[in-house]
Parts: structure tokens; C-alpha cells; sequence
């Protein structure tokens, strides 16, 4: 799947056949900001505009624009493969969150270069993924 990302922001796009142009809307947040384009330089041009314009009305009125995703994942699984998680990650010498982060950082691999920059941009992180991306291409 290839998707518009920029500065953190994601862009769902559709082509409207009636309208004869792409359509996108920054995806992963409450409020609806929409964009659209006739050709894909366009429309990434549309979208990073909307991604600053958005960012800039948020200063201006004083709102903390919000942000895509978190970083925190809640995620349940069986008793069992926790504890399977658990003892594969303990072996490495890694915590449970380190360990899932790595394996989907290997499965993300295929991620653009803009995207692996901001993937890897929190300092926490980046040093671990880089290595587990490393490894996983070394295979």
C-alpha cells in the first residue's frame, strides 16, 4: 500500500471519477481536513499545504493540533502467546515493548525514507530499530 505522508501526517486518498481529480483528507484524527488534486505532484503539493495550514490554525487560536497516533498500542492477546512473547523477549535480553517494536519495525522495512526518518526519530527508539532493521535486511 503506498500511502502521502508528511510531517507525521498520513493522507487517505480516493479518486472521484465525477470530479475527475484525487480527493484526500488527513487521516488519523478528529478533525476533517480535506485537500485534492488533479495530478499526484498536486496532490502532495495540496496535502502538505493543508498539513501546514492546519498546524498554523491551530497556533493561531491557540489549539494543540492533534497528533496522528500516540505511540501507545493496546493490544490483547491469549494468556499464551503473552507468555510466549514474554520468554522470546526475556532470551534476547529486551522488555515485551522493545521486542514487538523491532519485529514491526522488520515488517515496516519497506517504509519510504521520509517515513523510516520519522519512524525512527524519537532518540528512545531509533538506535534499537535501526539495528533490528539491519538485521532483518542481513537475513
Amino acid at each position: 500500500m503506498n500511502t502521502m505522508t508528511y510531517l507525521g501526517y498520513a493522507a487517505s486518498i480516493v479518486y472521484s471519477d465525477d470530479d475527475g481529480c484525487f480527493i484526500g483528507h488527513i487521516a488519523g484524527i478528529k478533525d476533517r481536513v480535506g485537500f485534492h488534486g488533479q495530478s499526484v505532484i498536486e496532490l502532495k503539493s495540496a496535502f502538505h499545504e493543508a498539513v501546514d495550514d492546519y498546524l498554523e490554525a491551530c497556533a493561531v487560536v491557540g489549539k494543540s493540533p492533534q497528533k496522528p497516533f500516540s505511540g501507545k498500542l493496546m493490544l490483547r492477546i491469549s494468556e499464551a502467546l503473552h507468555a510466549r512473547i514474554a520468554q522470546k523477549a526475556q532470551v534476547q535480553g529486551k522488555s515485551i515493548n522493545q521486542w514487538i517494536a523491532e519485529l514491526l519495525a522488520w515488517e515496516l522495512s519497506d517504509t519510504s525514507e521520509e517515513e523510516t526518518r520519522f519512524l525512527l526519530s524519537n532518540e528512545a527508539n531509533r538506535k534499537h530499530l535501526e539495528k533490528s532493521i539491519r538485521q532483518y535486511r542481513n537475513r
